[in-house]
């Protein structure tokens, strides 16, 4: 689909040199490589952004033949339904030396929903994670250790849903076990686990709040 060159279209295509300290998350949604967003090329990322300034509720067809669209903007996050069972967020960081890092989580219905994080520089190079954040472990999750035997018999995975709050600066992770096991056997384990994770962001890394 032919983009609606709109101003803000024309605003984030031409964004100068100078101006790249004040990166947005919309404008790094929108110069994003391709391999980023697979199903989403260039034009179809600006029809989604001229809908939505517009208030517009039409959504763009991506490469699979789905709707894609997006749901919220604001200048250091954006969040969008990929598909009908996947969404992602873009969210910018603070950096040390007065860099900005790019958030990716992409969260898919499997079916309880599961994400993952990717981090990138504001030139959307891949930022080496384990220095930016580990993703926990089961025995993170798990608040009485001497059961921990009882959750690993019966847990092969986690399923966790991520989200940024730019406003407090953290990352929260949301235990979504109870998409999957049964209801008998969750019961059994929901005693013993932590319902969510919270990591803040502190200019370098995400650290885990104790």
């Amino acid at each position: 689909m032919k983009p609606i060159l709109t101003l803000a279209t024309l605003t984030v295509l031409l964004l100068p040199a100078t101006m790249q300290a004040q990166l947005t998350a919309r404008q790094a949604f929108a110069t994003a490589p391709q391999s980023v967003f697979p199903l989403l090329d260039t034009n179809t990322r600006l029809d989604m952004i001229d809908y939505f300034d517009a208030g517009m509720k039409n959504e763009s067809k991506n490469a699979l033949g789905g709707q894609s669209a997006l749901l919220e903007v604001s200048p250091m996050s954006l969040s969008m339904k990929m598909s009908d069972a996947s969404t992602n967020q873009v969210f910018l960081l603070p950096a040390a030396g007065n860099d900005t890092i790019i958030g990716v989580i992409r969260t898919v219905a499997t079916p309880g929903h599961d994400s993952s994080l990717s981090l990138y520089t504001s030139k959307w190079q891949p930022v080496a994670q384990s220095k930016r954040f580990n993703a926990p472990k089961l025995t993170d999750w798990v608040t009485d250790r001497s059961h921990l035997g009882d959750v690993e018999a019966v847990v092969p995975f986690m399923l966790t849903g991520y989200k940024y709050d730019p406003q407090r600066s953290t990352l929260t992770l949301e235990n979504n076990l109870n998409g999957f096991l049964s209801d008998d056997i969750y019961e059994m384990v929901a005693p013993y686990m932590l319902s969510s994770l919270t990591y803040e962001w502190d200019g370098k890394k995400f650290t885990l709040r104790k």
